[in-house]
């Protein structure tokens, strides 16, 4: 398993790690920093259940499915 793409948030807060786990197989995670622990980031929910075929439908799959990415990574509402 392997990081592809990681999507940050605007305060560098909140991540979701794109995952390749497999020859052709993605999915993804999503993370949090802890303000008191700055330096490591906690697994907040695992996806790498929901596969997909590309790196593209994994960010689609993502995007759709974790809160603050629907709103886009730096809070804003997307199009």
């Amino acid at each position: 398993m392997k990081v592809v793409l990681s999507l940050e948030d605007g305060d560098g807060l909140r991540c979701v790690d794109i995952l390749e786990i497999g020859d052709g197989i993605f999915a993804f995670k999503e993370y949090r920093k802890d303000v008191e622990d700055p330096s490591r980031w906690f697994l907040v929910n695992d996806y790498s259940k929901m596969t997909v075929s590309t790196r593209d439908q994994a960010v689609a799959a993502a995007s759709k499915t974790v809160p603050w990415l629907k709103m886009g990574p730096d809070g804003s509402a997307k199009s």
